[in-house]
């Protein structure tokens, strides 16, 4: 049993504590978390556009190509380039985006962080933005017929009758989204991005051990994970008592 125990401790402190290594897992810590954040930043903020031209195509389309055939028109060729954004992300795998974006578009850049953000947010972007949209279609006509019964113009309606109706109906599927985006990001060592699972592999591949680097940087992705749920669902159960 003494032995097990040294053997373990020799271990723990070749792979963290022997050359300052566990500043390596501090870093890519960081890097993930910086990564994650502002990648759902765009995530939703794209998504919410490209399910509002979605949604208000599906919806007010016929209607508004009999009163304005040139908004029409717009709100038609939005709505393609939407739909083909949609098709492209969702059918092509997010490594070989964040690849793309890295050696291609991006190759002159030396930001390294901020191209993994832009990648990461555009992927989880085209998710959102189903998300959302399904969100949009669920909710009742009438919703909006009451809107305009108030003098609400549509915009209006979205804003103060059908938008904070949506939050609440997709709020579980979008926070299921932020997890998986938080997930996600361990693919950005591909392009020598120095994240949490990268720098778990620079420790096993430098102390050739691998059970203690990676075994950590699971548990850490487990504890962001549960503490990622843990507001996500307060923050659910707040809405629910508010609702009542």
């Amino acid at each position: 049993m003494s032995n097990w125990w040294q053997e373990l401790k020799d271990t723990f402190v070749l792979n963290f504590i022997t050359d300052d290594r566990w500043k390596l897992i501090v870093g890519g810590l960081g890097n993930t978390i910086m990564i994650a954040f502002f990648a759902v930043i765009i995530g939703v903020v794209l998504g919410a556009l490209i399910a509002v031209v979605r949604s208000t195509y599906d919806k007010n389309g016929e209607d508004m190509k009999r009163r304005n055939p040139v908004g029409f028109y717009i709100l038609s060729v939005l709505n393609v380039i939407c739909k083909v954004y949609l098709t492209v992300i969702r059918g092509t795998p997010m490594v070989v985006q964040l690849m793309i974006m890295y050696f291609i578009i991006f190759a002159t850049s030396t930001n390294d962080i901020m191209v993994a953000v832009l990648a990461f947010g555009i992927n989880s972007g085209a998710y959102v933005a189903e998300i959302v949209r399904g969100g949009i279609m669920s909710i009742d006509p009438g919703q909006f017929e009451a809107g305009r019964s108030l003098g609400f113009n549509y915009v209006q309606t979205m804003i103060y009758i059908i938008i904070p109706q949506v939050f609440k109906v997709i709020l579980p599927t979008l926070c299921n989204e932020f997890i998986v985006l938080l997930k996600e990001t361990s693919v950005a060592g591909y392009v020598g991005i120095r994240d949490l699972t990268k720098a778990g592999d620079i420790i096993r591949g430098n102390t050739y051990s691998p059970f203690m680097p990676l075994i950590a940087v699971a548990l850490i992705y487990l504890v962001l994970v549960m503490v990622l749920s843990s507001l996500l669902g307060k923050l659910e159960r707040r809405l629910r008592q508010d609702e009542r």
